[in-house]
């Protein structure tokens, strides 16, 4: 069984920076250093949070493309999470005339569809099918560290996004998410434990890859157990089977005890990857997590976080059979 590199990358918009983590001018051409960094990851998966799409800041290039032609994709989807350009301290400024919510991939490369920003997943396997949604920001924002500023800088939150696929392994099909959540405490827990129910419904394993702006064993805690994703009837057809049931005809004789069946139970969620991966130039934190439920640790290869010409934070990369 051949092992399959799955990985995810926060790009922070494919800012090139130096080996002290000071950011960098974008050379002639924008896409070229995010394109040699995610070509160096020869990935099968890839998940990017942060992505530009037509952005003065990032040379008006079309990132998930710039990626997707990098690693070889065959197949993509950039979840814009807005439409508009970013304002010092302010955050962004809405492009009126353009949607709220919208989904891209190959067949709009150069469309010419205003400037965006998102999630990305793009991957060289066969997709059965793409799925996307959008999570409102928090209400309120917080002081954080932004490259090129010191000391705290007052930020909003922003609108996020995923992107779900089902994707054809050698094994059978499996499910892989990618998000980027919310820097808010709280907001983001309840952003994933929205995934989960989110992607009930789609066959497993399940491999929810990310920027979750959680620490340590809290993503995997979120995520609990794996019975909530067994819960995948439809509400009618429960309410369907539950009316049968009180229309049965009540026994006269005593009623024997039901003998239920074990049901196949999914492992819990579990890391994949535990290393640092922000800051880049010297990590010390881990935002970026590969979770999955329905995967043996037996079929988890090596896991790593290289160091990279873009972004603040460093690439996870894992290997797993699939």
């Amino acid at each position: 069984m051949s092992q399959l590199r799955i990985a995810t990358f926060n790009l922070l918009h494919g800012q090139p920076l130096s080996a002290d983590g000071t950011p960098l001018p974008y050379p002639a051409d924008p896409g070229g250093p995010l394109a040699e960094a995610v070509a160096a990851l020869d990935v099968d998966v890839l998940a990017l949070q942060e992505v530009d799409r037509h952005q003065s800041r990032s040379g008006g290039a079309d990132q998930a493309a710039v990626a997707a032609k990098a690693m070889g994709a065959a197949d993509w989807r950039f979840a814009a999470a807005l439409h508009g350009r970013p304002a010092p301290v302010a955050g962004w400024l809405p492009e009126p005339s353009a949607p709220e919510f919208q989904v891209y991939g190959p067949g709009e490369v150069g469309d010419g569809a205003p400037p965006s920003y998102g999630t990305a997943l793009l991957t060289r396997l066969p997709v059965r099918h793409w799925r996307a949604r959008r999570f409102a920001p928090a209400p309120f924002g917080l002081p954080l560290r932004v490259a090129g500023r010191r000391g705290l800088t007052p930020v909003p939150d922003e609108p996020r996004a995923a992107v779900a696929a089902v994707l054809e392994g050698e094994r059978g099909p499996f499910t892989v998410v990618a998000a980027h959540l919310s820097f808010v405490p709280g907001w983001n827990m309840a952003q994933l434990a929205g995934i989960r129910r989110w992607i009930a419904d789609l066959p497993g394993p399940y491999l929810v890859l990310g920027d979750f702006n959680l620490i340590g064993a809290v993503p995997r805690t979120v995520l609990g157990g794996a019975t909530a994703l067994d819960r995948t009837a439809p509400r009618a057809r429960v309410r369907e089977l539950r009316a049968a049931r009180r229309a049965r005809p009540r026994l006269v004789e005593p009623r024997r005890r039901r003998v239920r069946e074990p049901r196949a139970r999914l492992q819990g969620w579990h890391d994949l990857a535990r290393t640092p991966t922000y800051p880049s130039h010297r990590p010390a934190v881990q935002f970026d997590h590969v979770l999955a439920v329905g995967v043996p640790r037996t079929a988890v290869g090596p896991a790593a976080a290289p160091r990279a010409a873009v972004s603040d934070h460093r690439p996870l990369v894992v290997a797993v059979s699939l």
